[in-house]
């Protein structure tokens, strides 16, 4: 049984920041198993969590200066909360590991203390009937679990509050950045030798430039201006977006000289792009529901289908005419 160390120095640092740009985020991983932090003994608590490293240093650290033992769960190095959605934070798993660590001999109590965000995939009564150990949900975040082991292992109202404030939808961006770069690089790259061939170098670079800004507006500015931007659907939100950097580059390219056409083309095609990325975004949020996403997908693809579509056919007519 290993015993950790509740720091976290630059390895951890440099880690997380790698993870955040989608730098081997896959193989960030732990061992499953039980851990102990401190000096636990059989009537210490037991904690659940995932085995994605990024959710193991939060936990480890939030824990720092207590006697906790820490059972990590195989998620494949995945969150505790997508883990969940995906049943990989589950029932089974956590039977699994509760019986392959031996922790009723381990621990004199039948407790598993998990995270709320993990109850999605974990059925209560199941894991009491299968392997004996009762299951508290403590909190949303672990900077919480403090708090509520000091409290007599009750959740305040405050525990149970899930915010997505502009930080947090900051961070990660820049995943969602680099998971698109390979795609819209290759789309500029074809749109740029497009233009070249149409009407040359100036036409090239302006295709490519609307395109990679629509697609970034999509990624970038439409999640941080989330809680502004109208609508609750996130397509409409990404769309509206879009429409601005619609309207920022027909000034900065000189809109005001092109035909009706290519005008159109341009509020058609790029707001279609912005829709898009953004919401591809919903997977990051803590606003939607499956049954949610899949309605706006449902709702949202052929209309910023058709959008792209028709913006493409008005955009060839305007350089015909």
């Amino acid at each position: 049984m290993a015993r950790l160390d509740t720091g976290f120095g630059w390895p951890e640092r440099l880690g997380s920041w790698k993870v955040r740009w989608g730098i081997g985020r896959m193989n960030y991983i732990v061992p499953p198993g039980l851990y102990a932090i401190g000096q636990p003994n059989p009537d210490d608590p037991v904690v659940v969590t995932a085995n994605y490293k990024m959710t193991f240093d939060i936990v480890r650290t939030a824990l720092a200066g207590r006697s906790v033992w820490l059972l990590v769960l195989e998620t494949y190095g995945i969150n505790v909360w997508c883990a969940a959605g995906k049943g990989t934070f589950g029932t089974g798993e956590l039977v699994r590991r509760v019986t392959s660590t031996g922790l009723a001999r381990v621990v004199r109590h039948r407790r598993l203390i998990l995270p709320i965000l993990g109850a999605a995939g974990v059925s209560a009564h199941q894991v009491a009937t299968r392997c004996g150990f009762s299951v508290q949900y403590a909190a949303i975040r672990a900077q919480d679990l403090p708090a509520y082991l000091d409290g007599g292992m009750k959740t305040m109202p405050a525990m149970k509050e899930l915010t997505f404030s502009l930080y947090e939808r900051l961070v990660l961006i820049p995943v969602e950045v680099v998971l698109a770069l390979k795609t819209n690089l290759l789309i500029a790259a074809g749109l740029l030798l497009l233009g070249i061939l149409a009407g040359g170098p100036a036409a090239g670079l302006a295709m490519s430039a609307a395109y990679l800004g629509a697609a970034l507006t999509g990624i970038v500015a439409g999640p941080l201006l989330l809680p502004w931007l109208p609508s609750p659907s996130f397509a409409v939100k990404g769309g509206i977006a879009g429409l601005i950097w619609s309207v920022f580059f027909y000034l900065l390219a000189g809109g005001s000289a092109w035909n009706p056409p290519v005008t159109m083309a341009v509020f058609l095609a790029l707001p279609a792009v912005s829709a898009y990325y953004t919401l591809n975004f919903t997977g990051c949020t803590p606003y939607t529901s499956r049954s949610g996403v899949k309605k706006e997908l449902r709702l949202g693809l052929p209309a910023m289908a058709a959008a792209l579509l028709l913006g493409c056919v008005l955009l060839v007519l305007g350089k015909l005419v």
